[in-house]
């Protein structure tokens, strides 16, 4: 499955923005979604993800109150839904998708097959 990611952006301090990924066919229900990001300097690391059944969800510590994960069955999409943006939450945000993930390897980036290109978010303070 290839995946598109978009909808980033500069937003200030506080504000919102909602990242799409779509997805060139819809991926089985057992699939994770799952969205990282990348500071500049930094390693990828985990946001959240969903099982594309709906089964399950996961945050990172860093993300949870203020994103949110969504998916939409009809347009092969997931949504990142994000709030009360911070300056630190300034990334390349990544969308990923991986077949056969068990649920305490979510968080791994090598677990996932297939991934978007980044889409930028800026958050100015």
């Amino acid at each position: 499955v290839q995946l598109q990611a978009s909808g980033g952006g500069l937003v200030q301090a506080g504000g919102s923005l909602r990242l799409s990924c779509a997805a060139s066919e819809r991926p089985p229900s057992r699939t994770v979604m799952g969205w990282f990001r990348q500071a500049p300097g930094k390693e990828r690391e985990f946001v959240t993800a969903m099982r594309w059944s709906g089964s399950g969800t996961w945050h990172s510590d860093s993300v949870k109150g203020r994103f949110t994960i969504s998916r939409d069955n009809a347009k092969n999409t997931v949504y990142l839904q994000m709030n009360s943006l911070k300056p630190e939450d300034t990334a390349v945000y990544f969308c990923a998708a991986g077949g056969r993930i068990i649920n305490t390897s979510v968080r791994v980036a090598a677990e996932y097959d297939n991934w978007g290109q980044g889409t930028l978010v800026t958050v100015s303070s």
